[in-house]
């Protein structure tokens, strides 16, 4: 099936275009792309940089700062709550369905890449790592609120973007398995020991992505 879908750099850069075989990347000064099928109900949702690289050439910069990965219907990963088997800047996005529960088949993704000035003619910025909390009590508090009271002047007023990792092997939290209670750019990012499995979160680090100063 030939889906509609969006796909673009960060850039503030943002055009609809249609469904790409490879995946789909939010692509600047192209109104539109001739449709491909992407079936995640084979052996998942494959959006890999270096294939969307070699698609879409000159539209996406060598060597990305982020990646940031909603569904079509526009939920977050972590509102899908879906095993996420790759989700970085360097490999791109996979979501596998041998990896869900239930035999459930992975969502259909889209990605887009953020990337430093002056590819991006502006673009996104990003700030320094923060660890603020350990999951020692009731959780990882890593919430914008505080991060902007212990750290004045070092996060814009409205971030664009939040990534979060953990602190001891750089995993991205959304392939940890763990389930979060707050997770965006404008509240930060929240782990509560009592919804894990195991009883206790990880320890992360998080960082946000601001409009670029000129």
């Amino acid at each position: 099936m030939i889906k509609l879908l969006s796909i673009a750099i960060v850039a503030a850069l943002f055009l609809e275009s249609h469904q790409q075989t490879v995946g789909k990347v939010l692509l600047a000064e192209i109104p539109e792309i001739k449709p491909h099928i992407d079936d995640p109900s084979g052996s998942g949702d494959w959006e890999t940089f270096s294939n969307l690289y070699k698609e879409h050439p000159g539209k996406i910069c060598h060597k990305p700062q982020g990646i940031e990965a909603t569904t079509l219907s526009g939920l977050s990963v972590a509102a899908a709550g879906e095993v996420i088997f790759k989700n970085d800047a360097t490999s791109g996005f996979v979501c596998r369905n041998v990896d869900q529960t239930q035999k459930k088949m992975c969502s259909d993704y889209r990605v887009r890449f953020s990337c430093h000035p002056p590819f991006c003619g502006g673009g996104v910025c990003w700030t320094d790592w923060f660890d603020r909390d350990n999951p020692s009590d009731s959780g990882d508090w890593e919430n914008l609120i505080n991060l902007r009271k212990e750290n004045p002047g070092k996060i814009c007023e409205n971030p664009l973007y939040i990534e979060v990792i953990t602190t001891d092997t750089m995993t991205p939290a959304i392939s940890t398995g763990e389930k979060f209670q707050t997770f965006n750019p404008t509240q930060g990012f929240v782990c509560l020991n009592k919804d894990q499995k195991s009883g206790d979160c990880r320890d992360y680090k998080v960082r946000f992505g601001c409009p670029c100063k000129n």
